[in-house]
């Protein structure tokens, strides 16, 4: 175990957390430990399919599928930063992580919520162009300004986290300070600390602030012409097929924005953390897991891209045994 020693007042503290997690029966935690364990697999599963049906097929050699790639690339990097540690104390009586472990954890999972906040409001304005500006898409989603968007939410998501990082890694915590989380998130660590942590906090604020409420406006304001653009639309075909191109995005984005939100956005006095673990699941294991199946379900080019990739696969491990034989 790496352990940190921080002189705290006049005293020396080790430091290492412990996370509380779901504190229940061994039989239980085992069962939880494969049900986690499929759902992680799973989620790697589906995402890297995704991303090589979109780079196997032409078609799919779109703005619209460049980001859902990046997305997909996102989120396999998003559960691995959580769901090994998990998957590992559901089955460890030592529920113990090293300073510097957690605030690794704590870095790369503020990279990631952060950076599919704004890609998630990049693939809304690309489907904003798409639907009420057909004509001019091809002009104005280029594959430089792609490469631009996408560079650019990874570089902000790595921004803030390193912002928000040098105000919390630096505060004191005394004696073995027990997270009440199954991984290193921001609102545990900053109500367990021995020294006043408003500092961090109103850094903490402000950066939430700015990364949920601008990718949110630009969300809403989106949908908001695409819905008019549609509504437009003379024929109910017209508006069916319209509706369908950003149909699975728009779930996405329901899920992810309503669950982070919750957990984000309330006051400090309606925080609970039973209930706020509960929701965590919900936007760091369910909804990585649901975003594939929402756009291959949603999306009949993805569905078909995927049986291709899935196919071509197949035939080629039975051709290579038939060689071999």
């Amino acid at each position: 175990m790496i352990t940190k020693v921080l002189e705290a007042g006049n005293h020396t503290a080790t430091i290492h957390f412990i996370l509380l997690g779901f504190p229940t029966r061994p039989a239980f935690q085992l069962f939880l430990f494969f049900v986690f364990l499929a759902t992680y697999l799973l989620t790697l599963l589906e995402n890297a399919l995704i991303i090589l049906a979109i780079r196997g097929d032409r078609q799919l050699h779109k703005p619209m599928y460049f980001f859902l790639s990046h997305l997909s690339f996102l989120e396999m990097w998003y559960v691995t930063v959580i769901s090994p540690k998990m998957l590992v104390d559901f089955l460890s009586h030592d529920k113990t992580i090293s300073f510097n472990g957690c605030m690794t954890q704590l870095y790369f999972f503020v990279t990631f919520v952060c950076a599919e906040y704004l890609l998630l409001a990049v693939m809304a304005f690309d489907r904003h162009v798409a639907i009420c500006k057909p004509l001019r898409y091809p002009v104005i989603m280029t594959n430089q300004l792609c490469g631009t968007l996408a560079g650019g939410c990874w570089l902000c998501g790595l921004t803030t986290a390193t912002i928000k990082m040098v105000f919390i890694a630096r505060l004191h915590y005394c004696g073995k300070p027990h997270i009440n989380h199954y991984f290193c998130d921001i609102s545990p660590l900053l109500s367990i600390p021995c020294e006043d942590p408003s500092q961090a906090e109103r850094v903490d604020f402000f950066l939430a602030l700015v990364v949920i409420a601008i990718p949110l406006c630009v969300v809403v304001a989106s949908y908001a012409t695409i819905l008019s653009a549609i509504l437009r639309i003379p024929s109910s075909h017209g508006r069916q097929k319209a509706f369908s191109t950003c149909a699975s995005h728009l779930t996405v984005v329901i899920l992810f924005y309503s669950t982070t939100l919750f957990t984000y956005a309330r006051p400090k006095l309606m925080y609970t953390y039973s209930s706020n673990k509960v929701v965590s699941v919900l936007y760091t294991v369910i909804v990585p897991l649901l975003n594939p199946i929402i756009y291959c379900l949603r999306n009949r080019e993805v569905k078909a891209a995927l049986k291709k990739t899935v196919l071509c696969k197949g035939s080629r491990s039975r051709g290579d045994v038939a060689l071999s034989n």
